[in-house]
């Protein structure tokens, strides 16, 4: 098979994306995974748009262990892209790439999301918090070397993770932390203590230390240094294994909310391990610490709803908890470079890799792609190609609940955008958004009740319905203002005409001038409203 020219201008992207799980060479060898093709036929970047091969590619590559492709495969089982949707095929491919994951979570390797959002108007979206803007952070710096202990936390552990834009690097976090132990804040010994029991390039592995430092935070109550106390002799590391001891540090830790104790706890009732084995209890801890954003809690929940342990069996609760572990993995790191391509203007890099983290199932991804494919500046993709499947992306990212793209794929339909236009479609799709509480799908169900588009016309329903935009969001209110004031000078006009108070030789003409020109009347009649207004308080 001929090596698409695109695919070869993409290599290093494909290279980069798989170096945790192949080395360079065997990339070099093969030219172009299987994956990758399967990938250029989804979207049809310089082959032909093929759904059936890109399955049969995706098919043999995981297969083959690729696991990209197996979280591909469970994404498709899942909502039932071109397969039939089977929960428990999906539960098959998620949980072969969850225990990869979680085995690095458990080496203590993280494996942070910064999930950058590209549109600043989405509906209950927030827009880039995921990074440190430049200037807040040269001030966090200034602060931090001036000895505020709190900030110097906060920045040895953005350091510690690589999080919201910053390098990762031990060297800096363990400054920071250093720092704010030497000031006596508890935090800073409790870090340092975690630093020194991991062990990197930068701070050398040691038991003895990191018992010090756990100890030195325990004794001022700090949750984290309970935690680190109580690893110390669940793993028998600088002092004699003891699970009792064990059991008790994590308890306290877990009473002050710290997840990682509340996971330990699961794990000892899980296990067995110094307590009776009790799967029930084992089970409130995972989901306590689950909710508190440990991500192997997750895991051991999926396990359980996965096996019926301790809990009943749920093939769908634990699709779901693996699919949460498996959008943990190395290739999330893409949402950084394509947002960082995206800005650069490298629109296509970032379309590519947006696109692939989308096949993934990445509802995120989803929704950015298909804001890059409107914007219409990709190359990659033949114009006639852009609408629909972009529409394909809002489809798959509201299946996922996604309440923007719901209302987005009744615009489509509204409008005709790569599809027919179908008005009734459009006030279905519009409707199930509302129901989210959409405060644009509801204004538009007023617009298409105010005009009878795809549903009966009823003067009554529009007016409930812009009512009920404007209390969902304040944002609305102006609009609705706008179309209500529209909305109302139609009906009068329509009131005149049936009671036939003026000559009928006027109102068709007033009629058509207002219809066409309605936009102009309603900005006449506010700036009287706000000169009478003016004059009033004047006066």
């Amino acid at each position: 098979m001929k090596t698409p020219l695109v695919a070869l201008v993409l290599m290093p992207f494909w290279i980069t994306v798989h170096k945790t799980e192949e080395s360079l060479q065997n990339q070099k060898e093969k030219k172009i995974s299987k994956e990758a093709l399967g990938f250029l036929s989804s979207y049809g970047i310089g082959v032909e748009y093929n759904q059936a091969k890109a399955l049969v590619y995706y098919t043999f590559a995981s297969i083959g262990g690729n696991l990209i492709s197996q979280m591909i495969m469970g994404y498709r089982y899942w909502l039932g892209i071109s397969v039939p949707r089977s929960c428990e095929a999906a539960l098959i491919y998620y949980s072969k790439v969850a225990n990869f994951i979680a085995t690095k979570l458990e080496k203590n390797e993280d494996m942070l999301v910064e999930k950058v959002k590209l549109m600043e108007r989405a509906e209950n979206l927030s827009f880039n918090t995921e990074f440190l803007d430049w200037d807040i952070h040269q001030y966090y710096k200034y602060l931090a070397e001036r000895g505020d202990t709190q900030i110097q936390v906060y920045l040895g552990q953005l350091h510690l993770a690589g999080r919201k834009g910053l390098e990762r690097d031990h060297a800096k976090a363990f400054y920071y932390f250093l720092k704010a132990a030497n000031a006596g804040d508890a935090h800073g010994m409790a870090f340092l203590g975690k630093m020194h029991l991991e062990g990197s390039a930068t701070v050398p592995q040691s038991n003895i230390t990191a018992l010090k430092y756990f100890k030195m935070a325990a004794d001022k109550g700090n949750s984290v240094g309970l935690w680190g106390l109580g690893l110390l002799y669940f793993r028998g590391k600088g002092v004699p294994l003891n699970y009792s001891e064990a059991f008790k540090y994590f308890q306290k830790a877990a009473e002050k909310g710290f997840a990682n104790a509340q996971f330990q706890l699961g794990v000892m009732y899980h296990n067995g391990s110094g307590v009776r084995r009790d799967y029930k209890l084992a089970f409130q801890y995972f989901y306590l610490a689950s909710q508190n954003g440990q991500p192997l809690a997750v895991y051991y929940l999926a396990q359980m709803y996965a096996t019926g342990t301790g809990v009943f069996r749920s093939c769908q609760n634990a699709v779901e908890l693996y699919r949460t572990v498996c959008e943990l993995g190395r290739w999330s790191e893409k949402f950084l470079t394509a947002y960082f391509a995206y800005q650069a203007g490298n629109i296509d890099s970032s379309l590519v890799q947006y696109a692939y983290l989308a096949e993934m199932g990445y509802e995120v991804a989803q929704i950015n792609l298909g804001h890059i494919m409107e914007s219409e500046n990709a190359k990659l993709l033949h114009k006639d190609q852009i609408y629909p499947l972009a529409l394909l992306l809002w489809k798959r990212a509201a299946k996922q609940g996604n309440i923007f793209a719901r209302v987005k794929i009744g615009d489509y339909h509204f409008y005709g955008f790569g599809t027919k236009r179908d008005y009734i479609t459009a006030a279905v799709h519009y409707n199930l958004a509302a129901d989210q509480q959409s405060a644009q799908a509801m204004f538009n169900l007023a617009y298409m009740y105010e005009h009878g588009l795809g549903i009966s016309k009823d003067i009554h329903l529009a007016r409930r319905w812009y009512d009920l935009a404007a209390e969902t969001s304040p944002d609305a209110f102006i609009p609705v203002f706008l179309a209500y004031i529209k909305l109302e000078v139609m009906h009068l006009l329509t009131d005149l005409q049936l009671l036939n108070l003026t000559g009928n030789w006027k109102l068709p003409a007033l009629d058509r001038m207002l219809r066409l020109h309605w936009d102009m009347f309603v900005m006449i009649v506010i700036v009287m409203l706000l000169i009478l207004l003016i004059n009033g308080r004047q006066n």
